[in-house]
């Protein structure tokens, strides 16, 4: 294990999984800067948790080359990524008909371009140092028909968890895993407290039935899972994706 107090990137703090992946990682002992889109939003986030930060719109891969170069200049290289932006972009379900192109865009850009982006400009960082974790936050959208009744989320997420798999497969000989958890409900944001509230209290309850656990999930039960598999003790898990659920069926 080495003595070098590692960076991490996690991106989507405006999120409550990636400020609790963050806030997870920061406590385990490595640096951490965290991104977001730009606003007041991000604003108070990092003003509140005290974290280092750049804002970036991660779907425009200029703007990942600037938060790449700000980060250098202010940091050094990134030796963890933690992707946990994206999310429904304050859409809902709708029939493909009534789609337009430039919502479908949207969520494929917020969700996997960005992944894209971040992975080509990052993975560098850490292949120079032959050590590297890179962690994508899919969704059980990436593993069947998503709850949100969204195409285009559902279609990013199962783009994610094939992204994911391909890149483990490119940079496991450089020392790089590349691993993705997908969360299953968690109520961590407006979208999700909005969406589950939309199902009634019938629908609230045939959802829970549906968990082993009998319960909804909070970030902090992603954040757990996102801090052992960018660790050393996972060294050796790679192109794998984690079903953080509470057992569903």
């Amino acid at each position: 294990m080495t003595n070098k107090k590692r960076l991490a990137l996690v991106t989507g703090i405006c999120g409550g999984i990636g400020q609790s992946i963050a806030t997870y990682i920061l406590a385990s002992g490595a640096e951490v800067v965290v991104t977001d889109l730009p606003g007041d939003h991000f604003d108070n986030v990092v003003s509140e948790c005290g974290f280092n930060s750049f804002a970036a719109d991660l779907g425009n891969e200029r703007s990942v080359e600037t938060l790449k170069q700000n980060i250098r200049q202010n940091f050094g290289g990134v030796d963890i990524l933690v992707t946990a932006a994206g999310g429904v972009c304050g859409q809902t379900g709708q029939s493909i008909f009534d789609v337009s192109e430039v919502d479908w865009r949207k969520v494929l850009s917020a969700n996997l371009d960005s992944t894209f982006f971040l992975a080509k400009h990052f993975a560098p960082m850490m292949s120079a140092e032959g050590w590297g974790r890179i962690v994508t936050i899919s969704s059980g959208a990436g593993l069947k028909p998503s709850l949100t009744g969204i195409q285009a989320y559902t279609a990013a997420k199962h783009g994610l968890i094939g992204l994911t798999k391909q890149l483990s497969v490119e940079f496991a000989p450089r020392g790089i895993t590349v691993n993705s958890i997908a969360p299953g409900f968690v109520l961590s944001n407006l979208s999700t407290i909005q969406q589950w509230q939309s199902y009634g209290e019938e629908g609230q309850k045939r959802l829970l039935d549906r968990i082993h656990t009998r319960r909804l999930g909070q970030p902090e039960d992603i954040a757990a899972a996102a801090c052992f598999l960018v660790s050393d003790a996972a060294g050796w898990i790679t192109g794998q994706v984690l079903s953080v659920d509470g057992g569903t069926h």
